[in-house]
């Protein structure tokens, strides 16, 4: 019982800060430099989740050729760049990986 309240408790607080925005200043407009500001937020997001996984193993930043999340991380970002393609980019960053664990281990 203590877990769906738990549950529960989160959506409800999620939803009402959600809504709180929405209630408060979803009839203004939004400022022309705010909306630049926001466009940078997901990269943002993305960077904050993503950099970490590849350049720290177990909290100490490795720069080592054992890192293969990097080398599979600087495929994908190579083929990000080239062909603007999420699908391909997935893929490449897969295959790398899983071609060097299993070459070397």
């Amino acid at each position: 019982m203590t877990i769906w309240l738990a549950i529960v408790a989160v959506g409800l607080i999620t939803y009402l800060t959600r809504l709180s925005f929405i209630a408060l200043v979803g009839y203004r407009p939004i400022p022309d430099r705010l909306k630049h500001a926001l466009r940078y937020v997901p990269l943002a997001v993305l960077t904050a989740i993503i950099f970490p996984e590849l350049l720290l193993s177990n909290g100490v930043v490795d720069l080592s050729p054992d890192n293969f999340r990097l080398f599979a991380g600087l495929a994908a970002s190579f083929i990000a760049w080239r062909t603007r393609s999420v699908v391909a980019t997935i893929l490449v960053g897969i295959a790398v990986l899983a071609t060097l664990t299993l070459l070397v281990n």
